[in-house]
């Protein structure tokens, strides 16, 4: 049985692209492997606290001194990463926001991006602790930006999932999708037919 995570972040529940993406993804998925468990976190109904100095205080200072703040936070963080680290695959579904990913899912990223537990510093660098893992990027985007200078999302996004052992990674760009109704009808149906590669 495989374990799926799945990460919303779009700001919007209705007319989300995003969402389109990883709703037919789950649809393709269930269709495909009706036994697997599929887990959606969403960060947009179930916020999660940019990086602060109690979840701070909660990773670097001992147990017994932690604050009530500061264990409120450590307990969510623990929560957040224990999701990840049970999950075999997981899927991001991101619009494209200023040119970046949604500021909801870089906090999550701040929260399960753990020196320790999702990885580790050797006296050769960093290495990640979540190999074997495997990765799925759904993104929206008004424009045309996949390969080029102005895509901040996919090279940050596969930066930090290599950082954290996930190097088996895939996405799926709907792009376009505010130039025209036809582009966006293009885009669209591109990404949901390359869905089908990914499930």
């Amino acid at each position: 049985m495989t374990k799926i995570l799945v990460i919303e972040s779009s700001a919007r529940q209705q007319g989300s692209v995003s969402r389109q993406l990883s709703q037919q993804f789950i649809a393709n998925w269930q269709s495909a492997h009706p036994a697997d468990v599929i887990r959606v976190r969403d960060l947009a109904v179930d916020q999660v606290p940019h990086l602060d100095a109690s979840l701070l205080g909660g990773w670097m200072s001992p147990a017994e001194q932690h604050s009530d703040a500061e264990r409120a936070a450590l307990a969510l963080s623990n929560q957040l990463t224990d999701e990840l680290l049970a999950a075999d695959v997981l899927v991001l579904a991101a619009p494209m926001y200023n040119f970046a990913i949604p500021s909801t899912l870089k906090a999550w990223l701040d929260h399960v991006l753990r020196a320790g537990v999702t990885f580790k510093y050797t006296e050769s660098g960093p290495q990640g602790l979540l190999s074997g893992k495997r990765a799925v990027v759904l993104t929206a985007r008004g424009g045309i930006y996949a390969g080029g200078a102005q895509d901040h999302q996919e090279p940050y996004l596969r930066q930090v999932l290599a950082f954290i052992g996930i190097h088996d990674v895939s996405f799926i760009h709907a792009e376009g999708l505010n130039l025209s109704p036809e582009a966006h009808e293009q885009g669209l149906n591109q990404a949901l037919a390359q869905l089908t590669t990914v499930a």
